[in-house]
């Protein structure tokens, strides 16, 4: 096991370098089509805009790439040092019996190391965000809202938790199956309660204000069929500067939302965009899309942690003191796995989102007939929120759930370009 361990944070060095090589002495090119173009950030932005933005994204992305790796390590830590069998004996201790209250202290203290230790690279990320305009909440209010996030974090997953080694106890051979039976409801119930009850713990919600656009959004979301007679606005001023909107929900529960920072820096028909945009999502079910495509997944990937953890269990549990999988401290083994395994699929996700994402922009533009609101409201928001235009590939495979922002913007164009050819034609031939 020292080996092991000995192997694991020399490769870490390794690749802790190639990603600091890679994100912050590479340059992306712009392909020359782009040039002179909409999607050239030189027509938009200034060159200080241009590197501003792009080394703020180059901090926040190998703040990434460092974080999945060390998220690792600390389980690996965990565990390797006793902490897991610790926390199991501590949770035994306190009652011998109820699996549940087990459960709830065993998970209470691994949140608390996982915290401690992620904590460096969370903080960092925040100042980051704060040196460079993006944040503006006070750090009061950020921790906060890291205590709220652990709170919530211990009401969904200490019951996940007690149903999983229930299950394990059982059925043995058949648990990844049962399990994830049972996890399906209770993601459609996330789904559902997301907007109604989680988010209103981190922000203020209320009606928007401006009733001339909320008529003109209502108008919009008529003509897409979405049930809704309420455009949310939410106090998001207090925490940043960054702009977002979004259609969440599902069915009753469906709900539209601008942040206060997006009515106050995009005009009228750039919001009217934007919304068109989302409403698309909800036009062509992307949520439901999203929801089946998440319980497919969860079902491969059960089956995988079912079938490695018995095998790192049988190789590794007696350096760990971890003698069955059913037992609590083989807990971080689970987690450690689900993390690498999501870690290694996030780009097909990533992928299939970012598909969704355009089909969303041409919904949006066929929606306002106004492309030219919709490349304003993308170069605002990317000098905005300090996106990098044009990133690295690694970047957009591993982190970009929407295309960037050079590939949207030329894209639009394009389609413009088109759109133009075409009613010139009709005309002369008319």
């Amino acid at each position: 096991m020292k080996n092991f361990y000995k192997v694991f944070i020399f490769l870490f060095m390794i690749y802790a370098i190639f990603m600091s090589y890679y994100l912050f002495q590479t340059h992306q090119a712009l392909p020359s089509s782009y040039a002179g173009g909409p999607a050239d950030p030189a027509t938009f932005m200034t060159s200080q805009q241009l590197q501003t933005a792009t080394i703020f994204s180059r901090i926040k992305d190998f703040l990434f790439f460092m974080g999945v790796p060390w998220e690792w390590a600390i389980y690996l830590f965990v565990l390797g040092t006793g902490l897991s069998t610790a926390f199991y004996f501590i949770a035994k201790k306190i009652h011998k019996r109820s699996l549940f209250l087990q459960a709830s202290i065993y998970v209470f203290l691994l949140s608390i190391v996982m915290f401690l230790l992620q904590f460096p690279l969370k903080y960092y990320s925040y100042k980051v965000s704060r040196d460079y305009g993006i944040s503006v909440q006070p750090f009061e209010a950020w921790m906060t809202d890291q205590g709220k996030s652990i709170l919530l974090d211990l009401v969904i997953t200490i019951p996940m938790v007690w149903i999983l080694y229930t299950i394990i106890r059982k059925s043995p051979k058949k648990w990844w199956f049962w399990f994830w039976l049972i996890s399906i409801p209770l993601t459609i119930m996330m789904y559902f309660i997301q907007p109604v009850v989680i988010d209103p713990i981190f922000n203020d919600f209320q009606s928007l204000q401006n009733q001339e656009l909320k008529g003109e959004i209502l108008a919009l979301a008529e003509r897409a069929d979405i049930p809704a007679d309420q455009v949310y606005q939410v106090n998001m001023s207090k925490k940043t500067t960054a702009m977002n909107a979004y259609v969440t929900g599902i069915g009753s529960n469906a709900r539209i939302v601008l942040w206060d920072t997006t009515l106050n820096k995009l005009e009228k028909d750039e919001i009217l965009f934007i919304m068109a945009h989302e409403m698309g999502h909800y036009v062509y079910h992307h949520i439901y899309w999203m929801l089946l495509g998440s319980i497919i997944a969860s079902f491969f990937l059960f089956y995988f942690v079912y079938r490695l953890v018995h095998w790192v269990v049988r190789r590794f549990g007696h350096y760990w003191g971890i003698e069955r999988v059913a037992e609590l401290n083989s807990l971080p083994v689970f987690l450690l796995l689900l993390s690498l395994l999501n870690f290694t699929i996030s780009p097909i996700e990533n992928t299939i989102s970012r598909y969704s994402e355009r089909a969303a922009d041409e919904y949006g533009i066929r929606m306002t007939h106004n492309p030219d609101a919709a490349i304003r409201s993308f170069q605002k928001l990317t000098i905005n929120s300090l996106t990098e235009p044009n990133p690295p590939e690694l970047v957009k495979v591993f982190l970009y759930t929407h295309p960037t922002m050079v590939e949207r913007l030329y894209t639009i164009s394009n389609e413009t370009k088109q759109i133009q050819k075409q009613n010139t034609e009709k005309r002369t031939k008319e």
